[in-house]
């Protein structure tokens, strides 16, 4: 399968577009379209997220070679391809569907891991469909939301209801949803079906008495897999304000940047959804989420841990 070609790879990262001759560790893969709603809002221009992640990459990439003291080494990442964007259609949900799951196979099939770049909370669904046989998953959601909706408008795969067809999967054996606070589109069913289906739900105050290495201690062990559906509204607004939908009380950038990298050798793949770049002040939105798919990759190439009083 091929992808469409960005203007720039990520943080300077070689672009291979035919994904049947990716040789990397971490293949970073735009899916800028969902399956949307009739009525999407502005969850719409999250569809700009990749394009404006790359770009603000390339500031990054002059310092490639410096010490990154979060890294604790060289920023450079030798071993990252950039595999383009998944094509799609505003209008397709259903094609885009589909291409995005066969693109993920794709990636797998290679033995790389793939860091996916939104796209509105809808694309973890046919990414998460594309891991099916190399189960049992852990999926970790980072989320304001529970995202634990059947439907709305009709629509069963949209942004709403992640949560709710990753449950429904067999290789996703458990589900751990952190950062939950205010009010979404979630009804008291939704939150009883999600506990009943045996989730996890951690809301952002308990993260912050219990701290993140409790939270890494709910994780299955060291040899498990680990996918990470992080939707930026997950992040405090003041840390992260580029969102359609900001809930004031969430993550802050440590306890996000240590909750990532303590995933480990357990990570199998990751999407970052939900970032409008229309919303976005001096960029700063999408230099965050250019560091912690950094951090990810850190994981993969370093091993990278976080420290014991990161909470």
């Amino acid at each position: 399968m091929r992808t469409s070609a960005p203007d720039v790879g990520f943080l300077g990262a070689r672009v291979e577009t035919d994904l049947a001759r990716i040789d990397a560790d971490v293949a970073i893969l735009g899916v800028p379209h969902g399956w949307p709603y009739p009525r999407p809002g502005a969850t719409a221009g999250c569809a700009e997220g990749p394009a404006a992640v790359r770009r603000r990459s390339q500031r990054l990439a002059r310092f490639v070679d410096h010490w990154d003291f979060d890294l604790d080494g060289p920023m450079r990442l030798p071993r990252i391809v950039d595999a383009g964007d998944v094509p799609g259609d505003p209008t397709d949900g259903p094609g885009n569907a589909r291409r995005t799951s066969e693109a993920i196979a794709a990636i797998l099939e290679r033995d790389a891991i793939p860091v996916c770049i939104g796209g509105d909370d809808s694309v973890p669904i046919p990414i998460l469909r594309a891991y099916e046989g190399l189960g049992p998953l852990t999926v970790l959601q980072v989320d304001a939301h529970l995202d634990f909706r059947d439907e709305v408008q009709g629509v069963r795969d949209g942004y709403s209801s992640p949560m709710r067809r990753a449950s429904e999967m067999a290789h996703v054996e458990r589900i751990v949803q952190v950062g939950l606070r205010g009010v979404g589109s979630a009804r008291a069913s939704d939150v009883d079906d999600s506990r009943a289906a045996g989730n996890l739900l951690v809301t952002a105050r308990e993260l912050r008495e219990r701290g993140v290495p409790w939270l890494l201690d709910q994780l299955p062990a060291p040899d498990a897999s680990v996918f990470v559906s992080f939707d930026c509204d997950g992040l405090d607004p003041s840390v992260f304000p580029a969102v359609s939908a900001p809930a004031p009380g969430g993550l802050t950038y440590a306890q996000a940047s240590g909750l990532l990298r303590g995933i480990g050798p357990r990570l199998v793949g990751a999407a970052f959804t939900e970032y409008v770049p229309s919303l976005d002040v001096n960029e700063l939105s999408a230099l965050v989420l250019a560091r912690l798919v950094v951090d990810l990759a850190g994981v993969v190439q370093h091993g990278l841990t976080p420290p014991a009083s990161e909470g």
